[in-house]
């Protein structure tokens, strides 16, 4: 296996890296482990606590192993597993081709379109059994690292946003966190007083006074140490997002998130021309054909992929690309399992345009944490510090990972 450069002399790489050069060094670091591993298996679970969620393994014959996530149940990625290995993809091939399996799995359309959310697992397990074949981390193999650790955001919920002395028990609470996130999102859905997830709504004026309301008491409980995001859905229609936008402008929100169903259409040129406030989404788009259209429409100040559902690691890759051609940053949308969280730390580190990620970490019941067989992932100052071992530096805690296997579901089964 290739010897893991010193961290210094990455970093001096990384700075002189142009865009689009990062595949070309990839090709360079895999050559001479090429054809050395083959494929044998490609796993998939589902467990509890990552909102739907599945883990992906690919197993190989000289005893590696890889982790991903699909943004797919379990037994949605394994029929679409079996889909793709009926297809003569993956199995007894070489793990480290992964260009040429992404070309492959994105372009088959027949007998069933690409199921681009469990093409993600597998492609972010590609990338983590790259890393321990050539013995490098992978934020290395994607052309970082830019930085040794990612900034982090959190979530703010489990009080009454309406009441004032709530939203300062709550700021107070988040002060003395560990973990230090000093940035917070909370859900539109819970503070308007709407069903979540429920599309084109068309609000009333009581509804986006009580949503600026709060608003502002959490502004001035957080003060300016701490930053507060409003987080929606898609819920509302083109008036109403306009409507949420000017009322809660004066408060000076971090960004304003999916306030319209994800797809583009030209409400979203609409809520660019009557706001300035940060506009971000991309939580369920998938590949760069579905983000082109807002970066190209300059209708969002930041895009927000999610790895399990975007394209993985290769397709987000690619996302970032295009969007740093437009100076426009990259966040990431994460509520998964501690391997997304550590696929979005490797990623994060190793694009320029990189904002913050999202995190589930650090919360009271440390479920996340305990996903891990060695040492657990420690947020200081809102930042993660990006793991070095090679891959992702993910290990299972798998007595606990069988103890959080939804109803029914199977242990790493193919």
């Amino acid at each position: 296996m290739l010897p893991i450069l010193s961290r210094r002399s990455l970093l001096r790489q990384a700075l002189a890296l142009p865009t689009g050069a990062w595949l070309s060094r990839f090709e360079a670091l895999a050559a001479p482990q090429r054809n050395k591993v083959k494929i044998t298996a490609i796993k998939a679970m589902q467990v509890r606590g990552i909102a739907g969620n599945s883990l992906i393994r690919i197993e190989t014959d000289q005893g590696l192993v890889g982790y991903g996530e699909a943004g797919a149940t379990g037994p949605m990625a394994r029929a679409r597993i079996q889909q793709l290995t009926n297809q003569g993809m993956l199995l007894g091939q070489d793990p480290l081709a992964i260009s040429r399996h992404f070309h492959e799995m994105t372009s088959r359309m027949f007998t069933y379109r690409p199921h681009i959310p469990t093409i993600s697992g597998i492609d972010i397990a590609l990338w983590d059994l790259a890393g321990k074949i050539t013995g490098q981390p992978v934020n290395v193999l994607l052309g970082g690292p830019f930085r040794d650790k990612i900034q982090l955001y959190s979530h703010a919920g489990g009080f009454d946003t309406q009441d004032p002395a709530s939203c300062k028990a709550w700021a107070q609470r988040a002060r003395q966190n560990p973990a230090g996130f000093t940035a917070f999102k909370v859900v539109f859905s819970q503070i308007a007083g709407i069903p979540g997830f429920t599309p084109a709504v068309t609000l009333d004026t009581r509804q986006v006074r009580r949503v600026a309301r709060s608003m502002r008491n959490l502004k001035e409980a957080a003060g300016d140490d701490i930053d507060i995001a409003l987080h929606c859905h898609g819920e509302m229609d083109v008036p109403s997002s306009i409507q949420v936008a000017k009322a809660i402008e004066p408060f000076d929100p971090l960004f304003y998130e999916d306030p319209m169903q994800v797809l583009f259409t030209d409400g979203w040129r609409a809520l660019r021309r009557s706001t300035r406030l940060p506009i971000l989404t991309g939580e369920k788009l998938e590949l760069v054909k579905e983000f082109q259209e807002f970066i190209d429409a300059q209708v969002v100040d930041i895009i927000h992929p999610d790895l399990a559902f975007s394209g993985g690691l290769t397709g987000t890759r690619k996302i970032a690309d295009y969007a740093q051609a437009s100076r426009i940053p990259v966040a990431l949308h994460n509520v998964g399992s501690l391997i997304l969280c550590y696929a979005s730390a490797h990623f994060g580190s190793a694009i320029h345009n990189f904002y913050r990620s999202e995190s589930a970490l650090g919360r009271p019941n440390g479920n996340i944490e305990k996903m891990s067989a060695t040492t657990a992932p420690i947020v200081q100052g809102s930042h993660l510090t990006v793991p070095t071992e090679p891959g992702l530096g993910f290990e299972p805690n798998n007595d606990f990972l069988r103890s959080q296997l939804e109803r029914d579901e199977p242990f790493w089964t193919s």
